[in-house]
């Protein structure tokens, strides 16, 4: 008897201590003046960068009716969502390095959660309908008007953003549910769940676990499907007869699976890297690799390739600077 009250004791201390947290404390990048001078510039035109290329792409897409396609669709909902997913994390972090402080708000944290989670798993879940959209195209061409109609596209950018929706949500609404025993500092430039998880009370983030190992089997799935569309075109692309129809088929596909690679390869050296190798620093380098690089580079990665693109950003850029009197 005696043993249950003291463990109901201490989970009302638990749950004490979780709601007297009214801030997070988040990893500074440097303890000096300079060094956090020289972060906010860095992270300042990175994020700049990001906004100018990834805002040309949508404003490109919209306007020239030209790239009113399935494949431009997709690529407008992803530039979409690289906006909005640095625009969660940078900003923030730029903020606490220019007035010298580290300290972000309950409420933000949650915010900042539940929107990098949304916009991380739409972002997975629209790669991989935009990778059977190029299976559709090279191995499916004459059925491409029809598997991919307008209605089509519209169902499967809402099932995108949907899943994300969701999965943060219930992310979002678990982790912090869990009472927090470890104190508030947050080994990370941003409030991430697996950093929060590492706050609370022992025993108690089994739920939570259970919600990431379901998340990342759907993830896999995501993952292998993409791999064998991939397995697919190349084998398409293998017997086109003409060397000029291969190229023009490559020519489309390999932004795509450039943008996958890097999303991927840097999710996975944040996530599944050996714990003997981990430390504050490395983990905080990849975490800005696959957080704040990606929606940096996902734009100069399809308009490198892509001479459509760069004819619609050249008609912009020109309509800009020499308007029609």
């Amino acid at each position: 008897m005696e043993g249950a009250d003291g463990k109901r004791i201490a989970q009302r201390q638990q749950m004490s201590n979780s709601s007297s947290i009214t801030q997070f404390l988040l990893l500074a990048f440097a303890d000096t003046r300079e060094l956090q001078l020289l972060h906010f510039g860095l992270f300042l035109g990175i994020y700049l960068a990001a906004l100018l290329a990834n805002g040309l792409i949508i404003t490109a897409i919209a306007c020239d009716h030209r790239l009113h396609t399935p494949m431009y669709f997709f690529l407008l909902n992803l530039s979409i969502l690289d906006l909005g997913s640095i625009s969660t994390t940078v900003p923030k972090s730029m903020a606490n390095s220019l007035w010298d402080t580290r300290g972000i708000s309950y409420a933000v944290c949650i915010a900042q959660v539940f929107l990098f989670a949304f916009l991380v798993r739409a972002e997975f879940s629209l790669l991989t309908v935009m990778s059977y959209d190029r299976y559709v195209a090279i191995c499916k061409p004459l059925h491409y008007g029809t598997l991919l109609g307008s209605r089509a596209c519209v169902h499967m950018a809402a099932a995108a953003w949907g899943s994300g929706f969701l999965n943060a949500l219930l992310h979002t609404a678990s982790t912090f549910s869990i009472p927090l025993c470890q104190g508030n500092a947050v080994d990370q430039f941003f409030c991430e769940i697996p950093q929060i998880l590492k706050l609370s009370c022992a025993d108690s983030n089994l739920r939570e676990v259970v919600l990431l190992v379901v998340s990342f089997c759907l993830v896999f799935g995501c993952f292998v499907f993409i791999v064998l569309s991939y397995v697919q075109i190349f084998w398409a692309v293998l017997r086109i007869p003409s060397e000029q129809g291969r190229h023009k088929a490559f020519s489309t596909c390999l932004p795509h699976l450039s943008v996958v690679s890097l999303f991927v390869s840097t999710a996975m050296f944040a996530y599944l890297k050996p714990l003997s190798i981990s430390s504050p620093i490395l983990d905080l380098a990849f975490s800005v690799l696959y957080s704040v690089v990606p929606p940096a580079v996902n734009p100069l990665v399809y308009s490198m390739r892509n001479q459509e693109l760069k004819d619609a950003l050249w008609k912009l850029a020109h309509g800009m600077l020499f308007p029609r009197q």
